[in-house]
């Protein structure tokens, strides 16, 4: 394969991950003034984002299975497209009902790319330079992460709500065209084999994404599930039936959309478990420390976003070295460092107080970040490495579902948590409560919550350690 395709596949890739990437960052940012546009409350317009995180976990391994099927590149070509239309029809909604339906078909879009970007590179490049391929991704999704709400802020402040979707066009755009090159290549061998067309598995489609779909509502609303004594019991026990009815259907089905072959490879199931881990315990520090700097420490929701550009920008360099380093000596020393990195960045956070300084919160962020970029990459080229090639589509689906799920789970924990602590200490069990709280003792509460989360997430890191461990242990066998 020519070097200029496997770095055009690289770019239409980049591209893609990248708009998705600046879209989450730039549209938070966007929730005040679009409620305000369509006189809601902030709560109803947080499904904005909501119902677009949503719609990418539930359709993920579906949208994988069916790259397996159809082809990575015809599913990645068409994703670009339902992405640019829906992000023009969310440019032009008329109400809060067209715009949610619009982010539907965003998450759409955003779950064929997603899903399928990464078994893309991998397919296209040697397995002597797949680790430098995701961690050149990773720097993307760094960039991505610094842009965003800079760029959404900007765009907000000049030209209103609209102008964070319309400003995403140009590059949705590229990347779609992009896609029409990478497609329209001649030689397929790599990036559309000629297997066999399997039929698709509906019902599992259907009975793994109500699955997942009730698990993300009760880890986002565990206040509501556990109001009444019944509605715990009825919940679990629905999760459980269709978890269940989901397996008994993948070992039956001729054409599973999840071959659960794949988790007795201990490669490929203690890496996803370890990336589980990694975001499970990672991505609520980005929730919970702008709030401390904000209403604990009275900094500007400027200030706090630029404490938070130094991890970003730590974690796309690191991202692409470790990558690349991982390709020459091997991904295991890589990500236990990134682990323990990590949870160095845990530790430091975790001894926030009332009057921390801004310097103590940008080098927890850092360590934390760089951890994290160095993990990623070598985890990521580890698990889809160890994937038959006709099933990259749903490997590379399965790493940004864990990744995305346990993005979301992640904050529902160091909010309970925090919540918890505050209720335990005879204060209002509700963030809302430190915003407008006008004494020291619910602030002083909150601060303690803080700090039990982040020994919470530190837990979890280094359950992700024992899990690469377990990982490492395998290859050796």
């Amino acid at each position: 394969m020519f070097v200029s395709r496997r770095w055009l596949v690289f770019s239409a890739v980049a591209v893609g991950t990248f708009c998705s990437v600046i879209d989450h960052g730039s549209v938070s940012v966007a929730l005040p003034s679009i409620a305000n546009y369509f006189a809601t409350d902030l709560p109803t317009t947080q499904w904005v984002v909501i119902v677009f995180s949503l719609t990418i976990v539930i359709l993920l391994l579906p949208m994988g299975r069916l790259g397996d099927i159809w082809g990575l590149a015809k599913i990645y070509y068409l994703g670009c497209t339902i992405l640019l239309l829906a992000t023009i029809g969310a440019s032009a909604s008329p109400s809060m009902g067209i715009l949610l339906l619009s982010r539907i078909f965003q998450g759409l879009g955003a779950a064929m790319t997603q899903g399928l970007g990464m078994a893309l590179v991998i397919s296209t490049f040697p397995g002597n330079q797949r680790g430098r391929a995701i961690g050149l991704i990773m720097t993307t999704v760094g960039l991505g992460a610094i842009a965003g709400p800079a760029f959404g802020g900007l765009l907000v402040d000049l030209y209103g709500w609209r102008a964070v979707f319309l400003g995403n066009i140009p590059l949705l755009s590229l990347s779609l065209a992009l896609a029409v090159t990478v497609r329209r290549m001649k030689d397929e061998q790599t990036l559309e084999r000629a297997y066999a067309i399997e039929p698709f598995d509906w019902m599992g489609a259907g009975t793994s994404g109500c699955a997942i779909l009730g698990v993300m509502l009760v880890a986002t609303n565990p206040r509501i599930v556990f109001a009444h004594f019944v509605l715990p019991i009825l919940t679990f026990s629905g999760i459980a039936i269709l978890v269940i009815a989901f397996i008994l259907r993948e070992i039956r089905s001729v054409s599973p959309i999840v071959d659960l072959n794949l988790f007795k490879v201990p490669r490929f199931s203690w890496g996803v478990t370890g990336a589980f881990l990694m975001f499970f315990g990672s991505s609520g520090v980005l929730f919970l420390t702008p709030f401390y700097l904000q209403e604990i420490l009275g900094y500007s929701p400027k200030v706090s976003g630029l404490a938070v550009i130094p991890g970003a920008f730590s974690m796309a360099v690191c991202g692409a070295l470790s990558g690349r380093l991982s390709d020459y000596f091997g991904w295991g020393r890589f990500t236990i460092l990134g682990l323990m990195i990590s949870a160095t960045g845990l530790l430091v956070l975790s001894f926030l107080s009332l009057n921390s300084s801004l310097m103590h919160v940008i080098a927890g962020l850092l360590l934390h970040s760089t951890g994290m970029g160095i993990f990623y990459s070598p985890n990521s080229s580890a698990i889809l490495s160890s994937t038959p090639e006709n099933q990259r589509g749903l490997a590379s689906s399965m790493v940004n579902l864990v990744r995305n799920s346990g993005s979301i789970v992640s904050v529902a924990l160091v909010t309970s948590v925090v919540t918890v602590t505050m209720g335990s200490l005879g204060f209002d069990p509700s963030l809302d409560a430190v915003i407008s709280a006008d004494t020291a003792g619910t602030a002083a509460a909150f601060v303690i919550g803080l700090q039990w989360a982040y020994r919470c997430l530190g837990c979890l890191i280094l359950l992700a350690l024992v899990s690469t461990l377990f990982q490492m242990k395998s290859q050796i066998r």
